[in-house]
């Protein structure tokens, strides 16, 4: 989501890059979720680095995903079962480590057929295309053994079984009747995922508070000297030198390097778009469950609740346009028709349509004829920085649920270069608010309850907080003095945690709390009388004058507009 800088902010934004120090032994460009990884695992060995990003942290295609930390059951038809068993194992890390952010989520696989798929799945497992427009219930049995198989590390969640037609209309009444069964396996979904990123860095910086972590600053050059950032937010300008950089910028990595004076076409990238929904027969016909299916013209889909709305995706399309990339009409227009392949009687109409979020993938360049076949795997590419001996690692590729393990890699290949010995494991390294996080019902009533004990926060609200902070929610209600002030607009929120979250979460633009730090416009309650009345917040802690407050509130409008936010 491309904002513009803000020239009213000048005077007051610079002392923010002036104030940085001279070097760093590793710079990392790009504040995406494997920029904010390897930030934390590098200050957990106590590497001091720089984490710069043009605009918000997990602003990009980060904040566009499908919100799922998952195995990638549909890997397994190309043969890469390295990807789903290292992504296996991580997601059921990150539902020990993210309990707060990270849940289980059952899964419905819908069955057309019996045998359906059998030819074209060995055609593409043996690398060959081959149209997937049918999976029959053979292959799905087969895929989720396998899937179960790869699983088994860290297993923290059911096994798969397999449902006849009866029994799975018995369940989910509303699928389409002309189905042959179903099979029903576990995923994770990650409730908040910008918050999960910001986490990192704030776990990262109070490993190593000698690290530096800023938003809405570019690489604006390098050379013998270093790297040349400049805050977009004002005039500031430094140049700061690194023994090791890291382009981290997802889609962006080839701009990134062109900027650093190296040509390169590491980048594929592909749009893909989701809708959020506000259908009441769609989320109660779902019962808290996805269904993942593949339509029509073989691509994989999925449907499943998202923050009281539903979450529909998604598309994969050529993009050469990175800033410019926005869910078109007829993208939507294709995921309420998949929608209906598996829900025939259920009616998504325009109105319904609560925020479209769109994203260019990080793949690799591939033959962009067939984006589905590209792989999702992760990769290292390594450059110098003309006239130096300055090497770039671009992170190619990789997804949320891999990135602690693709930051390890990272992290470990940087340490070897720098004869540094790894301090800390991340693999049981809990994230944020994941600390501590009560792990079953009766801990979170004793942890709800002592929490309003000891603050002015009311049980109901000390239960939100957990669910929004995880154990994190502590440090919030301690700093309160007196009951919170609910927002007029937004009852959800309070005068007192936006104060909080501008303090507390490198806020720097409306636009971060509105879209990110917060759930309000995710959940699809951002109205103008919401923007405004977070706005007057904001900029009384920030020390916005009019002009500035005036083009915050613009700007995040537009960002809205973009978005396919209505505002009321």
């Amino acid at each position: 989501m491309p904002e513009s800088s803000n020239p009213a902010s000048a005077e007051r934004m610079d002392s923010r890059v002036l104030s940085l120090a001279d070097h760093y032994p590793v710079v990392i460009i790009g504040g995406g979720i494997n920029g904010c990884g390897l930030f934390r695992d590098l200050c957990e060995q106590g590497v001091d680095c720089l984490l710069i990003d043009k605009g918000d942290f997990c602003s990009g295609a980060s904040a566009a995903s499908s919100r799922l930390i998952h195995g990638g059951i549909k890997y397994l038809e190309t043969g890469e079962f390295r990807l789903v068993r290292q992504s296996a194992e991580e997601r059921n890390l990150l539902l020990r480590n993210a309990p707060h952010y990270v849940q289980p989520l059952e899964t419905v696989l819908p069955v057309c057929s019996h045998f359906g798929g059998i030819l074209a799945s060995v055609r593409r497992f043996l690398g060959l295309k081959a149209p997937m427009a049918d999976r029959g219930s053979i292959i799905i049995g087969l895929g989720l053994h396998l899937y179960d198989f790869f699983g088994r590390q860290f297993q923290s969640l059911p096994r798969h079984r397999m449902l006849s037609r009866r029994k799975a209309l018995t369940l989910l009444p509303q699928l389409d009747p002309r189905i042959r069964g179903a099979g029903v396996y576990y995923e994770a979904r990650i409730a908040h995922a910008e918050r999960l990123a910001v986490e990192l860095l704030i776990d990262g910086l109070k490993a190593n508070p000698d690290s530096r972590v800023l938003s809405y600053v570019h690489a604006a050059g390098a050379g013998a000297e270093g790297i040349t950032v400049t805050d977009r937010m004002g005039s500031g300008r430094k140049t700061v030198s690194a023994a090791h950089i890291v382009n981290a910028g997802g889609a962006w990595i080839d701009q990134i390097n062109r900027s650093l004076g190296l040509s390169t076409t590491h980048m594929g990238g592909t749009k893909g778009s989701h809708l959020i929904v506000r259908q009441d027969e769609l989320y109660t016909a779902l019962a808290g469950r996805m269904i993942y299916f593949g339509s029509a013209d073989g691509r994989v889909n999925l449907i499943y609740p998202f923050m009281g709305n539903v979450l529909i995706g998604s598309t994969d399309i050529p993009e050469s346009d990175i800033d410019g990339a926005s869910c078109s009409a007829g993208e939507r227009d294709y995921m309420i028709g998949a929608m209906r392949e598996i829900f025939p009687s259920i009616v998504i109409h325009t109105d319904q349509i609560r925020m479209t979020c769109c994203g260019v993938r990080p793949l690799p360049a591939g033959d962009l004829t067939d984006p589905g076949a590209i792989s999702r795997d992760h990769s290292i590419a390594v450059d110098t920085i003309p006239g130096t001996d300055t090497e770039v690692l671009s992170l190619i590729g990789g997804k949320w649920t891999t990135f602690r393990g693709f930051a390890e890699e990272v992290a470990d290949r940087l340490l070897s270069k720098m004869a540094k010995p790894r301090l800390r494991g991340t693999q049981d390294l809990a994230i944020g608010g994941g600390a501590g996080f009560p792990r079953d019902d009766q801990a979170r009533v004793r942890f709800v309850t002592c929490l309003a004990a000891k603050t002015p926060l009311s049980e109901v609200r000390a239960a939100v907080l957990l669910s929004r902070y995880g154990t994190r929610a502590e440090m919030f209600g301690s700093s309160l003095r007196s009951d919170e002030h609910l927002l007029i607009s937004c009852p959800s929120y309070s005068v007192e945690e936006i104060r909080w979250i501008c303090c507390h979460e490198h806020v720097v633009r409306l636009t971060d709390i509105v879209f990110r730090r917060t759930s309000i416009a995710l959940s699809g309650d951002l109205t103008d009388a919401v923007i405004t009345e977070v706005a007057q917040i904001v900029g009384n802690e920030k020390g916005w004058d009019a002009a500035v407050m005036g083009e915050e509130i613009a700007s995040t409008r537009r960002a809205a507009l973009q978005q396919g936010i209505r505002l009321g």
